[in-house]
């Protein structure tokens, strides 16, 4: 078949790369503008505009779909379209232009957490599976029929970043294989079943820690906001930021840890910084107070004064 892909961040491009070595033909990639990167602002491509060049592929660029993107698409003759984070909404006449429509690779369990966010909603959510979905697109947001579907079983550790990454790369054999299905006619469809969640978009006041929270719930957060937005914290009013946390191993330190700790208490433990919840205690890693580079936590610790009754503010107080 003659294929259309639209993507843009990282995530989808082995799911472009699985299909350019496959069978079919991608005509056209359509993605994103370049954006401002950096601290000098500089345009940068999406990495899917820089796959498809690497790939010989000509790029669409498009911020949203235009009368004129419609026209470019349609002029290519293309079968199929093949979406998987592109960033934008399709709609019609895009939708019916290529003579099979369009699939969508999508990184949850449909319908569940529908929407932008799907792999950070479920990892702050503290959902024990995921997976990934291929079903076709209709105007509804991730309403369609399902194409295919494989299943994660989750640890209780990996971070959004870790698990998107090994999405992307199941999700792309998925995906070539549904697109196969349908080449030679035999695509096995499925109406979605079971409660619908939504997977709004992360913004940066998501990745706020409240230690007033419980242990799971802020460990739950922090996996789902690394590495975007990012968790942090507040210090004195000013943002903190948490770029490594973890569940403490079982049992005390052979200093001898407390079993409690106030909540957004700062704790030297011996080698560990322990910080309290509203149940037991969590120890951070790797952080970046305001202002300076990141650096482990107990180095941080020791360099601060009068740390015995040091605390995170309360979520609410101002930034």
């Amino acid at each position: 078949m003659r294929l259309v892909f639209a993507g843009s961040p990282a995530a989808a491009v082995p799911s472009l790369r699985a299909l350019a070595a496959g069978q079919h033909d991608i005509i056209a990639v359509l993605t994103r503008d370049d954006t401002p990167q950096g601290r000098k602002r500089v345009l940068t491509p999406t990495p899917v505009a820089d796959a498809a060049v690497e790939l010989g592929i000509p790029v669409l660029k498009a911020r949203r779909i235009t009368d004129e993107i419609t026209a470019a698409v349609r002029a290519t003759g293309a079968d199929l379209g093949v979406i998987v984070a592109y960033g934008a909404l399709l709609r019609e006449p895009l939708l019916s232009t290529p003579s099979h429509g369009w699939i969508n690779l999508h990184f949850s369990l449909l319908p569940s957490w529908r929407g932008a966010a799907p792999v950070q909603r479920a990892l702050m959510a503290g959902d024990a599976e995921t997976g990934a979905t291929v079903f076709q697109l209709v105007p509804e947001l991730d309403a369609g029929e399902l194409l295919g579907t494989i299943h994660k079983p989750l640890r209780g550790d990996e971070t959004a970043g870790e698990l998107l990454g090994e999405l992307a790369i199941s999700g792309a054999l998925l995906l070539t294989q549904v697109v196969d299905e349908i080449a030679s006619g035999s695509p096995t469809r499925t109406e979605q079943t079971g409660p619908v969640t939504l997977a709004s978009k992360l913004a940066l006041d998501d990745g706020l820690l409240d230690f007033a929270d419980s242990r799971a719930a802020l460990h739950n957060r922090w996996r789902g906001v690394t590495p975007e937005p990012g968790a942090h914290a507040l210090l004195d009013g000013a943002r903190f930021k948490v770029l490594e946390l973890r569940v403490p191993e079982a049992g005390p330190s052979a200093e001898g840890a407390p079993s409690e700790v106030a909540p957004g208490r700062i704790l030297l433990d011996g080698r560990r910084v322990l910080v309290g919840t509203s149940t037991e205690p969590l120890e951070l890693i790797t952080v970046q107070p305001s202002g300076k580079k990141p650096m482990a936590a107990a180095d941080w610790l020791r360099g601060v004064p009068d740390r015995d009754s040091l605390a995170f503010d309360r979520a609410g107080a101002a930034s």
